[in-house]
């Protein structure tokens, strides 16, 4: 049975993120907020909880195209190749920001993304999500949680997420309503940007 956790986002209480960060660590699944829709993750080194999240996803792991959430942009030389200026210059423009920016990936890709040629990172403008990934210590893998219904794409309730998803993670952050727009998606990794898909954040960036 999942655990509901109110942490405010004005000013996370360290204690609450501490317990969060527990159960990533331990292999759990976590709901939290995003500057855009509410995210499902787990510490992109666990294997297991990679494949606990492609089950209930119905995608085959090796073929899943999930966001690698960092905390800023000390990260990116983890797992991106060397990038330009002209591409580090939009990165520092638009994060944090509600973007998911598509970026070359090198060889020190967690094994379970290895065959990868490509990651899309995400640094949310949102203090929760940024402090869940400093108490890890490396990013969470990330999806966004959407709703059957047509006309909401993405659930914003905290209380009705749990509701609908307790039986199947362990933790559900509750930061506030969510919102139902997801991210801008752009891709950096040929050197001139392309937009895959226009959502929450201003294309104005990449300009």
């Amino acid at each position: 049975m999942a655990e509901l956790i109110r942490i405010y986002e004005e000013n996370p209480n360290p204690k609450e993120i501490n317990r969060v960060v527990e159960v990533l660590r331990k292999g759990g699944l976590v709901i939290y907020p995003t500057d855009t829709v509410y995210g499902l993750g787990c510490d992109i080194t666990n294997s297991r909880a990679l494949e606990k999240i492609a089950r209930i996803k119905g995608v085959k792991l090796a073929k899943a195209n999930w966001s690698f959430i960092c905390a800023d942009l000390s990260n990116l030389s983890d797992y991106v190749r060397q990038i330009d200026t002209a591409t580090f210059k939009i990165l520092k423009r638009a994060l944090p920001g509600p973007y998911t920016f598509i970026l070359p990936g090198n060889n020190n890709l967690p094994k379970d993304f290895k065959k990868k040629k490509t990651v899309g990172i995400r640094v949310p403008d949102n203090t929760i999500a940024r402090a869940l990934v400093e108490g890890l210590g490396n990013p969470i893998v990330s999806t966004s949680i959407r709703d059957e219904d047509e006309v909401l794409e993405y659930t914003t309730d905290p209380e009705l997420i749990f509701e609908k998803w307790h039986n199947l993670i362990d933790v559900v952050v509750d930061g506030g309503y969510g919102d139902n727009v997801a991210s801008t998606v752009i891709d950096l990794s040929n050197g001139l940007p392309e937009v895959i898909r226009e959502g929450k954040g201003d294309l104005g960036v990449i300009n």
